[in-house]
């Protein structure tokens, strides 16, 4: 079968605004110099920024790019949610402001999403601005995976090969290639599954939202890959290595408790996505049946 025939896919971008403005306009301004998505189908949601930035996005965004201003802040999934529901492409590419391209490949995506029906989200390749890599596509954590990704116990000789295939740095030299969840800095969802599996689950603030979305994803028999030739530099605004006691590191590990209360508790070897089904799907019926655990009908 000659796919040329077909129309590609559209794509549009959502972008979380959260007292980013001059990060959110360097990023809206890449795409339309790279010609990644017409204005009409760029979508910008302010989370209800203290500094203002929503209001000032109002004159300060580009002619024709959309701007929601959310009455709340309901964290990262539900700004992406916002963004989602007031687009109507095909596919869409979620963004962090902190992020900008250098060429356009999106393309490759758009085939891909064509290709492969049953693509869900493909992650794009996260580089420093030195063009390093970031490594934006994993392994689900197991319970030794989180203790050398944040514990001094990593820089010991077998937890870095662990950390090394949690991280799947050997799969970046080729094309596409399966991962079990990539990172959502930026990423292509196809808005059929994003439906389908119940959008971001709002119950997360920050942290895990991408990795519970992926799960959902591999238990509904979408696919998750990562992208190598598409390549997006990541400015990283690091808040996640704060201490553990810290609020962001609050906030974590309080994320982590809700995707290991939905998905299974990470034992010592990496869960077999089958288990994390039977044990997503426990989770469902229980909340089905006691409503606990939800929060919207978003949640599930």
């Amino acid at each position: 079968m000659n796919d040329h025939h077909h129309p590609l896919p559209s794509l549009g971008v959502v972008i979380v605004n959260y007292n980013t403005e001059d990060l959110t306009l360097q990023c809206v301004k890449s795409l339309l110099e790279h010609g990644i998505a017409a204005p009409g189908d760029i979508c910008v949601v302010d989370n209800l920024s203290p500094d203002g930035s929503g209001v000032r996005l109002q004159s300060s965004l580009p002619a024709g790019v959309r701007l929601v201003l959310s009455p709340r802040n309901g964290g990262f999934g539900a700004g992406v949610n916002i963004g989602v529901a007031a687009s109507s492409t095909d596919l869409v590419l979620v963004l962090n402001p902190d992020t900008y391209f250098l060429r356009n490949r999106v393309e490759v995506l758009q085939r891909l999403f064509t290709e492969t029906p049953n693509l869900g989200i493909a992650g794009l390749k996260l580089i420093n601005p030195d063009g390093s890599l970031q490594y934006s596509a994993r392994r689900f954590y197991s319970l030794l995976d989180i203790l050398a990704r944040r514990t001094p116990l990593g820089n010991l000789g077998p937890l870095r090969k662990l950390v090394s295939s949690h991280l799947l740095k050997r799969n970046w030299q080729g094309g596409p290639f399966k991962a079990d969840w990539v990172i959502g800095t930026g990423f292509v969802v196809r808005r059929t599954a994003f439906d389908e599996v119940g959008r971001m689950d709002e119950g997360y603030f920050l942290y895990f939202e991408e990795v519970d979305l992926c799960a959902r994803m591999w238990v509904k028999g979408w696919q998750v890959v990562a992208v190598p030739e598409v390549e997006l530099v990541h400015e990283h605004q690091r808040h996640s290595q704060a201490g553990i006691w810290s609020s962001s590191g609050q906030t974590h590990l309080r994320s982590m408790v809700r995707f290991f209360t939905k998905f299974g508790v990470p034992w010592v070897r990496r869960p077999h996505r089958s288990k994390m089904k039977s044990a997503y799907l426990r989770w469902r019926r229980q909340v089905i049946e006691h409503g606990v655990g939800a929060q919207s009908d978003a949640q599930v």
